[in-house]
């Protein structure tokens, strides 16, 4: 499997988290105005309308895990279409044989430049109690909203939700609700800052 999702624009979710990650770095008042105004246009957009998952399993569940890895790609694939329809493709994403290693890239457009990563992450054995550890190994040091391998750092904001949510939330949405809006905050201040350059 090959998941791919293309993205141009630059509207995200998960309002509290990206205004505060927006507030703690400092960047200019326009920025945050313009970021957590697209955050905010969107929580009534594409993570609302992915479908739940059911199964209740992780990579050590023999056959249950195979029944919720089919979940997990019905729901990327679902997520990927929403993700056209609104003309927002901004990752792509494989996962190994067996689905519990998934690489992949991401990217962001930040005035009117595109400014691509590697992503990478495994499912954890307490999958899905616990959430995916997404990484960019590329941003790893650039930036204190990263643990060391980097690793985004969602622990306040996102890891209540998925615990909120488990088993229901799945790869899809922590894309949606995790890896995206730690882009739509991250990424401006990076490059305004000079630590990333296209």
């Amino acid at each position: 499997f090959f998941f791919s999702s293309r993205r141009r624009h630059t509207r995200q979710r998960s309002v509290s988290w990206a205004r505060r990650c927006v507030q703690e770095t400092g960047i200019n008042a326009e920025y945050m105005g313009f970021i957590i105004n697209m955050v905010e246009a969107s929580i009534g957009g594409v993570a609302d309308k992915l479908p739940l998952l059911k199964t209740n399993a992780g990579p050590k569940d023999g056959e249950k895990w195979k029944e919720r890895l089919k979940e997990e790609y019905k729901v990327l694939i679902e997520y990927i279409k929403l993700n056209k329809a609104q003309d927002n493709e901004w990752f792509k994403l494989e996962p190994n044989k067996e689905g519990t290693k998934w690489t992949g890239k991401c990217w962001y457009i930040c005035e009117m430049i595109k400014y691509e990563f590697i992503m990478q992450f495994e499912i954890p054995a307490t999958y899905p109690q616990s959430p995916i550890e997404i990484e960019l190994p590329e941003l790893d040091g650039k930036t204190s909203k990263m643990y060391r391998g980097g690793k985004i750092c969602l622990d306040i904001h996102f890891a209540p939700l998925w615990a909120s949510k488990a088993p229901t939330f799945g790869i899809a949405h922590a894309l949606a609700l995790a890896l995206g809006p730690w882009l739509a905050a991250e990424v401006p201040f990076l490059v305004e800052s000079g630590v990333v350059v296209a």
